[in-house]
């Protein structure tokens, strides 16, 4: 076995679990009508993409400039998901409620 079928093994190893990654993230977001589960649909497509860029990073050997950008990755989700909560509450305060159906009173 050559050390290039090794990697691809890995990759086939970590696939799956990447895919039901995207899969439950997608599903959180679009099949609820709740704000924090949709939240929660967003972290989890952002971890399934921090886990793939590992799996590829260290496929192709790149592993430094992986880890600068897995780290870039994390600040940028922590301030989203504050801003992202901050939202959220706001609307419970408002609405009472945190359905996604009950926003139309928002406007202006």
């Amino acid at each position: 076995m050559t050390a290039a079928a090794g990697s691809l093994d890995l990759l086939w190893f970590f696939g799956p679990f990447i895919a039901m990654l995207f899969i439950i993230g997608f599903y959180c977001i679009f099949a609820t009508y709740n704000l924090i589960r949709a939240l929660i649909g967003v972290e989890l497509l952002i971890k399934a993409v921090t886990l793939l860029s590992v799996v590829v990073g260290y496929i192709s050997g790149y592993t430094a400039l992986t880890q600068a950008l897995i780290i870039t990755m994390i600040v940028i989700e922590v301030v989203v998901m504050v801003v992202a909560i901050g939202i959220i509450l706001g609307v419970r305060r408002f609405n009472a409620t945190l359905d996604v159906r009950n926003l139309r009173n928002l406007k202006g």
